[in-house]
């Protein structure tokens, strides 16, 4: 009797069922085609998609919610490369990530010989993910995606490419020989314990000063420590600022939260506790005018690196957050870290100032909509349904939504994070839908949902609750600009005026919805969320709203020629 076997395709399957890992997104095609059956076949859920940049994005923010690596299935070299994008973005923003791309024969590549879409995926890959592996012996796929899962978990987290050659793939291998060489991963991502020393330097540090802040970062939701991180806050009664993807680890209206005072706080502060919160460019650097120049920094992360990164760091705590929070507690008693109170009125009255002023703004209702009114109709109906994931990508989009969306509970706010890239709409909007099996409302400024806008017919192909929301203003940025030579051609940075990007979920056989006012808008979400379909919803904004690069302009160089100069007569 011949023995039993298997083959590669089998093994990756079985390598993923073992390790808990039962949802793949992906593009089928050569040759990891029969993989995607397969796993289909065997249990798996598998969703497939129009481009592997949407599916990778969709693993991805799986991966963030759910703290296992979500996994994203391309094929060769064009691919691999289109998946790329989401895998760096992974690694930037800290989310647990697999790419497993097939690839072309080794012999052929090495020799650079024109083999079928031909490149070395596994080199290419290294400069923009945490690790990257390749797999040339079907008895070593075991092994590969167990070192692909720790390497995505432990520490911070991130993208992890998995190169899997078609020869591996087919590959056949003895039934039993295959079941010892699988791996089940145990303790991937194992705590680290901070510093007894490192802890109380820290308390110190926060007793004495007199007004203290504390920075809450994606990293801290990704933990999952909520209670700890709640209860720390409450006992120390210091303000906080939630950065966007933090924002929910406590209501948006708790009383010590400073984000309407954000600016004041940032100036003001003389120690500023980070927590999964890096001094990158979304916090200046922890440099500048918007900074206190002598304010000094107590920090947590897992990263001993991320420490001194841009700043000195006075109390560096290096430790994942849940045990470093435990601690934290455990050895602070009560009363010891106390803000002066002077400090605790002057955020409230510039908190009160500033919800004033934002106030009147949401109140107005212009004809036509602008960024505040729509958004501020979005907010009321979304105010009642806290389960509701809220995916924000686009420049002026992005930037009014944080502002004006409150958020009640953690981890439900996904946006461009860290990189600031488009095109994440519909890939985070899928992932989270399907991750959570929750409703999804994107929020998608028109420039940025045309990244990703033909992943409508994957939400409507899957039937997912999700609703997206269009702010058809004609233009990145903005809807008026001209041509500045005078000519027939739109500007760089217009968009087609009128354009109805409801039709195009009809199409596939979702619901649309066209919004021109707060009232039509308002009730557009209302209906589609009740429906539990595919929604689109092309909300008609100012063409005169919005502003250049949103709330970033001052990343965007501008030319020292005036509009009305050419460079042959600036002289």
């Amino acid at each position: 009797m011949a023995p039993a076997i298997t083959d590669g395709f089998h093994l990756v399957v079985d390598a993923l069922k073992l390790n808990g890992l039962d949802t793949i997104y992906g593009v089928a095609g050569i040759p990891i085609t029969d993989l995607a059956r397969l796993a289909q076949a065997e249990g798996m859920r598998y969703f497939g998609f129009r481009h592997e940049q949407s599916a990778g994005y969709a693993a991805a923010i799986a991966g963030y919610l759910t703290r296992k690596p979500g996994i994203c299935l391309t094929v060769s070299a064009p691919g691999f490369l289109n998946g790329m994008v989401a895998l760096a973005n992974a690694t930037t923003n800290g989310f647990p990530m697999i790419q497993i791309s097939g690839s072309s024969d080794r012999a052929i590549v090495d020799l650079q010989q024109g083999d079928y879409e031909e490149l070395d995926q596994m080199n290419a890959a290294k400069p923009y993910a945490k690790a990257a592996f390749r797999v040339n012996r079907a008895e070593d796929i075991g092994i590969g995606i167990a070192r692909a899962i720790r390497a995505a978990l432990s520490g911070r987290p991130g993208g992890v490419y998995l190169d899997l050659t078609a020869d591996v793939l087919a590959a056949t291998i003895d039934s039993r020989a295959a079941s010892e060489s699988l791996v089940q991963v145990v303790d991937p991502a194992p705590p680290r314990i901070p510093s007894p020393e490192s802890i109380e330097r820290a308390l110190k540090l926060l007793a004495a000063a007199e007004r203290p802040l504390i920075i809450l970062g994606k990293g801290a939701a990704y933990a999952q420590a909520d209670s700890d991180l709640r209860a720390w806050i409450e006992t120390t009664g210091i303000p906080y600022l939630p950065m966007s993807m933090a924002k929910g680890l406590l209501p948006d209206d708790h009383p010590q939260s400073a984000a309407a005072a954000r600016s004041f706080a940032l100036s003001q502060a003389d120690v500023v506790m980070l927590i999964g919160a890096r001094l990158n460019w979304l916090l200046a650097h922890g440099k500048g005018s918007q900074w206190n120049e002598r304010v000094r920094f107590v920090q947590i992360d897992i990263e001993p690196t991320e420490m001194d990164s841009n700043r000195p760091i006075a109390a560096p705590i290096v430790a994942d957050i849940g045990s470093a929070m435990r601690c934290l507690l455990d050895a602070a008693r009560p009363g010891r870290i106390k803000p002066n109170r002077e400090w605790l009125e002057q955020i409230a009255s510039r908190k009160r100032q500033n919800i004033e002023r934002m106030q009147a703004r949401l109140s107005a209702n212009p004809d036509p909509m602008n960024f505040y009114s729509a958004l501020r109709a979005i907010r009321d109906v979304l105010a009642g349904r806290p389960d509701i994931y809220v995916v924000n990508e686009g420049a002026n989009t992005l930037d009014f939504g944080r502002n004006i969306i409150d958020m009640y509970e953690p981890r439900k706010r996904l946006d461009s994070g860290t990189w600031g890239v488009m095109g994440i709409g519909m890939g985070y909007a899928i992932g989270a839908a399907t991750a959570s099996g929750k409703p999804v409302v994107a929020i998608e400024g028109d420039s940025a949902f045309g990244f990703s806008g033909m992943e409508i017919e994957t939400i409507c192909r899957y039937g997912l609750p999700i609703v997206v929301a269009v702010f058809n203003n004609g233009g990145i940025y903005r809807g008026d600009d001209a041509n500045r030579s005078g000519g027939s051609e739109p500007s760089p940075t217009t968009l087609m005026k009128n354009a109805r990007y409801d039709k195009l979920i009809e199409a596939f056989g979702g619901a649309g919805y066209h919004a021109s006012d707060t009232e039509s808008l308002g009730k557009a979400l209302t209906d589609a969320l009740a429906s539990g379909r595919p929604a689109l919803i092309n909300c008609v904004i100012d063409p005169t709203a919005g502003t250049e690069s949103g709330h970033i302009q001052n990343l965007n160089p501008k030319s020292s020629l005036s509009d009305s100069k050419q460079r042959g007569d600036a002289g």
